[in-house]
């Protein structure tokens, strides 16, 4: 579960990407995912990070995280031509489904909490 930090929740069904091969493999191939889904990219270390939607049929919405898991950018993609970069190091990238943003009233500088289950 991803939590703000008055305990609201952004998403019940959390699912984490820790090898390269899950966060190169993303959600690429799927058809859909759940309105209460996110997937947990976790870096090794905080870097700057690119994510593109080649091969992703659906738009999204994505949460770059710092270290101390505090929101540091806010996007949202189109499906199959869609790209963003962090613009900072992140340690963390969650891909959560459209409409997430707005129903969790994300901001930056917002605090998440999730036990890192990498």
């Amino acid at each position: 579960m991803i939590l703000k930090s008055n305990g609201e929740s952004v998403a019940t069904h959390v699912e984490f990407a820790c090898s390269i091969f899950k966060q190169a493999l993303g959600l690429m191939f799927r058809k859909n995912i759940p309105d209460d889904y996110a997937l947990v990219f976790v870096m090794k270390k905080s870097q700057n990070v690119s994510l593109h939607m080649l091969f992703v049929s659906f738009p999204i919405e994505v949460i770059f995280l710092d270290g101390d898991k505090r929101v540091v950018k806010l996007d949202r993609l189109k499906s199959w031509t869609g790209f963003s970069s962090s613009d900072a190091k992140v340690k963390y990238v969650i891909e959560t489904s459209t409409g997430t943003l707005e129903k969790a009233d994300l901001h930056v500088g917002d605090m998440l909490s999730f036990k890192n289950e990498c």
